[in-house]
């Protein structure tokens, strides 16, 4: 009875391990900073970026120099020139601010450009990614670089290198 006891233990842990969940860790920052596309991608953007907001300082310098005009000149003003003054910084202020959210806002001009230039090339490491879950058996695949909750995890289960690899191929 004992030996039958002792079997099927031994039997019952076969088949657990045999369920058990398989993980590996990427970083996705590591990655993609090692993708030659993603770095252009940034790069094109970044200048793309500088140069909108280069626009905006620009409306918003000519706002601040008209106001600086009309403080200065307010005292010798009358009521309806102060009123212009007045609109007119009230408009270049709007125009800033509406330049500002058309190139940076949620639909804005650089949000579709960094949709367009890199989802593309998340995609094909999440498809990397993923051929590489599909073929060892991994249950679950954690970004390293996001995830806070990771506190250690050995070396043996970064998988970064392969989809690197499997990427520049």
């Amino acid at each position: 009875m004992k030996k039958v006891f002792i079997s099927l233990l031994m039997f019952a842990g076969c088949i657990a391990a045999s369920f058990a969940q398989k993980f590996a860790l990427v970083d996705m920052e590591y990655i993609m900073k090692n993708l030659g596309s993603y770095e252009v991608a940034q790069s094109q953007l970044e200048k793309l970026s500088q140069a909108r907001q280069k626009e905006v300082e620009t409306v918003q310098k000519q706002a601040e120099s008209i106001y600086k005009q009309y403080q200065s000149e307010r005292p010798y003003l009358s009521a309806a020139d102060q009123k212009r003054y007045e609109e007119a910084i009230t408009a270049k202020e709007k125009e800033a601010s509406e330049l500002r959210y058309k190139y940076f806002g949620p639909e804005g001009e650089i949000y579709k450009k960094r949709e367009a230039m890199i989802e593309p090339i998340q995609n094909q490491v999440y498809e990397a990614i993923k051929e590489i879950a599909d073929q060892n058996g991994f249950q679950a695949i954690f970004d390293r670089a996001t995830s806070a909750n990771i506190i250690y995890a050995t070396p043996r289960i970064d998988i970064s290198d392969q989809v690197l690899a499997k990427l520049l191929n």
